[in-house]
């Protein structure tokens, strides 16, 4: 069973000592992150999920939008995924307003899809839509340049919809920055698409549902190689994984967590594996058992809670990261 929220220190004093407890530590008692993230060897970004999660969120996310835009020591946003709560509508119109409202960060947004946004819309008071359709919807509405982000002023990224073997995953992309590498990986809650569509008008449609999660996960598998194999060949100092859900061992998870932790093993530099889902800012060191792979959990549920996360090759830990408020209007 999973410890809460971790202090960054104890986050680094485990990454040097090589020791994987999991220890815990509450959230306001985080070491903060260093000033200075657009220092000459290291950057800053955003880290946010779960948000903005039902329609008043909605009405206050501009405000957090504002907050990241006036952070100096931040230069993109990710986003790890399920932008609206499971309850409110999966219609294009909504789809339309959150990809405009995420077009006002100022810097590239980044974003991976989570299961409120595509697979649990069978959900009547969702709209009861067959997930699959509306995943080719999302795909359309936020991702509709393959290999450009949004934002005002979007980062142009690899993507895996490049490879035809796999010309649908245009939301599974690569970048580097400072010489570590990102990938987002398609990977969702709700069993990583295994539980059934039982609000489905119809009902459930199993072979349709069991091959979208195999053929997605034969594209997440291929991606987190991708994604290793280019940090081995520009021989970066760490790798940064974005999915939705947490890989646990089991439901439709385990070899995707299996992938991940052997190739975070053989690296041997700090990998940091990043989610959202279940709403906890929590940090486990020593994830899946192996020293140098840390789990990092952001906010959820709220559109006034944020992690500011800061990159430093020049460091031995690679990744730092503190929480930030929305000031009160």
């Amino acid at each position: 069973m999973r410890k809460t929220a971790l202090a960054t220190a104890v986050l680094l004093a485990a990454l040097a000592t090589g020791h994987g407890a999991l220890a815990a530590a509450d959230a306001s008692a985080a070491t903060p992150a260093p000033a200075g993230s657009h220092g000459r060897h290291s950057l800053g970004f955003a880290l946010l999920g779960d948000t903005p999660y039902g329609d008043a969120q909605r009405q206050t996310f501009p405000a957090l939008v504002k907050a990241v835009n006036d952070d100096r020591d931040v230069s993109f946003v990710m986003h790890a995924g399920d932008i609206k709560d499971g309850s409110s509508t999966c219609d294009d119109a909504r789809f339309a307003d959150l990809a405009g409202l995420f077009g006002t960060f100022a810097d590239p947004f980044v974003l991976t899809p989570g299961d409120n946004d595509w697979t649990d819309c069978h959900r009547t008071a969702a709209g009861g839509y067959l997930p699959t359709e509306r995943l080719q919807a999302l795909r359309k509405v936020f991702y509709p340049q393959p290999g450009r982000t949004l934002g005002r002023h979007p980062m142009v990224v690899r993507t895996q919809a490049s490879d035809r073997r796999y010309r649908d995953y245009r939301e599974n992309v690569i970048f580097r920055r400072e010489r570590v590498v990102f990938a987002t990986v398609h990977v969702v809650g709700s069993d990583n698409d295994l539980a059934p569509w039982s609000q489905l008008p119809g009902g459930d449609r199993p072979a349709e549902r069991q091959a979208e999660y195999e053929a997605r996960k034969a594209a997440a598998l291929a991606w987190i190689d991708e994604a290793f194999a280019t940090a081995r060949q520009t021989h970066a100092p760490g790798v940064l994984l974005l999915m939705q859900a947490e890989p646990v061992d089991g439901l439709g998870f385990t070899e995707i967590r299996a992938r991940v932790a052997d190739h975070a093993r053989a690296f041997g530099k700090p990998v940091l594996l990043v989610h959202g889902d279940e709403h906890k800012y929590e940090v486990e060191p020593g994830y899946a058992g192996v020293p140098n792979l840390t789990r990092l959990e952001t906010f959820g549920a709220t559109a006034s809670e944020w992690l500011r996360v800061k990159v430093d090759p020049s460091t031995p830990q690679v990744f730092s990261w503190e929480p930030r408020t929305v000031p009160a209007s």
